[in-house]
């Protein structure tokens, strides 16, 4: 019996956590032995053991509360050399401003070039290289309403694909830009020309393939920008005519494994929606965020749901109701004004069954 305990004892004294504590203690004894590593400051390495407790902690929250498959957050994985971007947080104590220059822990100063102008003091800001090698500061600061005035009007957006955004105003439409499309000959060629130049595996990457590489990196940045682009002028137009939004709060995620997945993704429905949502909250507008649940099935002004849900391919909704007539996308935006209780001459006559599968969030 004794024998037991005492093993017991032994193996549990052995046990190694992956507490910050403990990673603390092994970061200390790896910057005592290794001089590469001294060389850097422990400000950043030690930030990257507080991120990994951060995600540890939370992927096992989500394992407790018995969430499912695809809610959880992973485990935080190994972040190899070759397949990661470099990137280090500093917190507070590890950077400041001055003279419009950064100035990093372990003497390094960056000679920044400021796209805007910092509203508040920085918290925290994060180094790290894009594909193209090219390094950018990303500072976390206090964010400031800048409210618009005032306009008393209110306006529903439902999400799609053939259209990016519909709205119940046909003037504040977002058509399908398509930028992806546009420059998709361009890709394949760069994209062929990877291909053509790439290099067994456990030899150099050769000039050629880094050229085509590089190029293909372009044009992808070149497509990130323009969506972003077109989504926050779009945005901006919205927040500054309407001051209560009634939004689809669609999650295009599941779209990637039909049939509209190029199309969808050229959409950039989740850039539109985040561009709206920040915007929003920038300049003090209300926001709702309307559950997308039987959005397509029912009528905004009877309140009236159809038994059986309509095909992608049928535009048109027809009310059994009251026999009208109406654009299926354009219905789904005034749905979302009555769910929201935008729309109180529409609201009343909505059904019991409309209202229980609303959810607002403002």
């Amino acid at each position: 019996m004794s024998r037991k305990v005492h093993s017991a004892n032994a193996a549990a004294a052995e046990k190694i956590t992956c507490g910050p504590a403990q990673l603390d203690t092994l970061l200390t004894e790896a910057r005592r032995a290794m001089a590469w590593l001294r060389e850097g400051s422990s400000a950043p390495q030690q930030q990257v053991i507080r991120d990994f407790a951060k995600s540890r902690a939370k992927a096992w929250n989500d394992i407790k509360a018995r969430l499912p498959m695809r809610q959880r957050a992973g485990m935080p994985g190994v972040k190899r050399k070759r397949n990661a971007l470099p990137s280090l947080n500093y917190t507070r104590r590890g950077f400041r401003v001055k003279e419009g220059r950064l100035h990093l822990a372990g003497g390094i100063v960056l000679a920044v070039v400021w796209s805007l102008d910092l509203p508040s003091a920085p918290t925290s800001v994060r180094v790290y290289c894009d594909s193209l090698g090219h390094w950018y500061a990303s500072f976390v600061v206090e964010a400031a309403t800048e409210p618009l005035p005032a306009t008393g009007a209110v306006i529903g957006i439902d999400w799609g694909v053939r259209e990016t955004a519909t709205t119940t105003t046909d003037a504040h439409d977002l058509p399908y830009a398509g930028h992806g499309k546009t420059a998709a000959a361009k890709l394949a060629r760069y994209q062929r020309l990877m291909d053509r130049r790439r290099t067994p595996k456990n030899r150099p990457d050769t000039v050629g393939y880094r050229k085509a590489r590089e190029a293909a990196a372009k044009m992808h940045r070149k497509i990130t920008r323009q969506r972003q682009d077109t989504s926050r002028k779009w945005a901006k137009a919205v927040v500054r005519d309407f001051d209560q939004l009634a939004v689809e709060d669609f999650r295009p995620k599941f779209l990637a494994k039909s049939s509209m997945a190029r199309k969808a993704a050229d959409a950039a429905i989740g850039v539109s929606k985040t561009a709206l949502i920040e915007m929003a909250r920038k300049h003090g507008r209300t926001i709702h965020l309307v559950n997308s649940a039987y959005t397509t099935m029912d009528y905004a002004q009877c309140g009236a749901r159809t038994k059986h849900a309509l095909p992608l391919s049928e535009r048109t909704y027809a009310c059994t109701a009251c026999g009208t007539l109406s654009s299926r996308d354009e219905n789904s935006a005034r749905v979302m004004l009555v769910r929201a209780g935008l729309n109180p001459a529409s609201a009343d006559l909505a059904s019991p069954a409309t209202r229980e599968a609303s959810g607002k969030v403002s």
